[in-house]
């Protein structure tokens, strides 16, 4: 496990990292442990966890959030996925349903809504003086 990792017993992402249930893992480094989705919304469907325990990606500390997407584009490739979606949810109302960051590797193996990530775009019209503004109040806060 990662130097300085914090689990949560209570945590089943926790208990998949320590051992203490079974998964098909595919990919582990110090930092980053990878596994296939149970319930899959394709064949291949894959998630990506920091061994460090946080509800919420900015919980997480920067060190170790670095192998997430190289894991990620490795499990990618070992597919040979040509569509796919890389996707991480944080919060319920942003449709996190397990209490530790996770990325979903979603296979897209047909342009269907019968496999694979099927999502509603809402786009929201901005103008250029609404967009500038609101660049320079997150520039701002980095």
């Amino acid at each position: 496990m990662a130097t300085n990792a914090r689990t949560l017993a209570s945590c089943i992402f926790c208990k998949i990292v320590k051992g203490e249930i079974p998964s098909f893992k595919l990919l582990e480094t110090e930092s980053a442990y990878s596994f296939l989705d149970i319930n899959p919304l394709a064949k291949g469907h894959a998630l990506i966890i920091p061994k460090y325990h946080a509800e919420k990606l900015h919980d997480v500390p920067d060190e170790h959030l670095k192998d997430l997407m190289v894991v990620a584009k490795k499990i990618a490739v070992a597919q040979g996925l040509v569509d796919y979606n890389i996707l991480q949810n944080n919060g319920r109302i942003a449709h996190q349903v397990v209490d530790h960051v996770h990325f979903h590797v979603i296979p897209k193996p047909s342009e269907t809504d019968k496999e694979g990530l099927v999502i509603g775009w809402p786009q929201q019209k901005l103008s250029m003086d609404e967009l500038s503004k609101l660049q320079e109040e997150i520039k701002g806060k980095l």
